[in-house]
């Protein structure tokens, strides 16, 4: 069954959860000192922040999905919408490793479709802690950690999600 997901830049991760807290009537499912998440049963909504020096709004929507048979059966329908699909197998990213689709809605939003495989210690796995934060005037990568675009990726999506950075 999928998940509606939000993920939104703040500015100020503690505003940002007290706020969200009220909102939701309910604190964090999960709480780090740059993100925060909430499991919103009704309505099923994934919904996350993280201050990581990202221009303040929405960084990116999408769905969460619970098994890999969901996963593949999207692959059709994300790449018939966008032919600049990105697929990113084994992500680390958000403290959770996940196979990842990526596309680009004619706005410029970034749509993340996924499937969590586990969880991790770090934002990133093979990244510092502070990695992949980027400038928000330029969306350009503020550290060296960040990895190579991928080829054929959609010019559309966001550098800090063409890297696998999920600021």
């Amino acid at each position: 069954m999928k998940r509606f997901h939000v993920h939104v830049a703040v500015s100020d991760l503690e505003e940002g959860i007290a706020f969200y807290a009220k909102v939701f009537g309910a604190k964090p499912t999960v709480q780090k000192q740059d993100y925060a998440k909430w499991m919103i049963e009704d309505p099923r909504l994934n919904f996350a922040i993280s201050a990581r020096g990202a221009k303040p709004g929405v960084n990116h929507l999408g769905f969460q999905l619970d098994s890999d048979e969901e996963f593949k059966a999207m692959h059709a329908q994300l790449a018939e919408a966008d032919a600049g699909l990105v697929e990113e197998i084994g992500a680390s990213c958000c403290y959770a490793k996940s196979d990842k689709y990526w596309v680009t809605d004619p706005a410029g939003i970034a749509w993340e479709t996924y499937h969590s495989l586990g969880g991790i210690p770090v934002f990133g796995a093979d990244e510092p802690e502070a990695c992949c934060a980027s400038d928000a005037s330029s969306n350009a990568p503020t550290t060296s950690c960040c990895t190579a675009e991928p080829a054929g990726v959609s010019a559309n999506i966001p550098v800090k999600l063409r890297t696998g950075c999920c600021s």
